[in-house]
């Protein structure tokens, strides 16, 4: 299980990113919203690749559809 490694859970239409680093940007242009995504140290799954999983230290995501970040809670919590 890698998802221990990592801060962020990134979730677009057609990918599934778990990422150190999120850095997001909102553009508005002409009435169309574009969300601009930074992501260092990645692991990316992707499901339309015949290689369905890499890991990158840096990814570029534009999409202008919906995106999900979540921040994953860290190994130090008590229970």
């Amino acid at each position: 299980d890698v998802s221990p490694t990592f801060r962020y859970v990134v979730e677009t239409e057609r990918r599934f990113y778990l990422a150190n680093a999120v850095e997001q940007t909102v553009h508005t242009d002409g009435g169309r919203t574009r969300v601009e995504l930074v992501l260092r140290d990645a692991w990316v799954w992707d499901m339309y690749r015949q290689t369905r999983s890499r890991f990158v230290p840096s990814v570029r995501v534009v999409t202008f559809k919906d995106v999900n970040i979540e921040e994953l809670p860290g190994n130090d919590l008590e229970l």
